[in-house]
């Protein structure tokens, strides 16, 4: 099963590399894919890459459920 996480754009690099915050973690992804993403949209991200803009109320309910399986949060 492959599954696509939000994240919270932070930064965005000439080279579309975007710093994302994932539950707390940043991360590195490319976006793109999401030619539209800016700083502080939420984008769902699967293997590294930034897949589609999401609002904040979608990404907001995904992470709630993401954290009731704790198993799939590193602490």
């Amino acid at each position: 099963m492959c599954l696509a996480i939000p994240a919270k754009i932070l930064t965005i690099g000439d080279d579309r590399i975007a710093t994302v915050d994932i539950l707390g973690v940043t991360r590195e992804a490319a976006i793109d894919l999401v030619p539209d993403a800016q700083i502080g949209d939420f984008i769902l991200i699967h293997a590294g890459y930034g897949i589609e803009i999401v609002s904040e109320d979608f990404a907001n309910e995904t992470l709630d459920l993401i954290r009731e399986f704790p198993e799939l949060v590193e602490n």
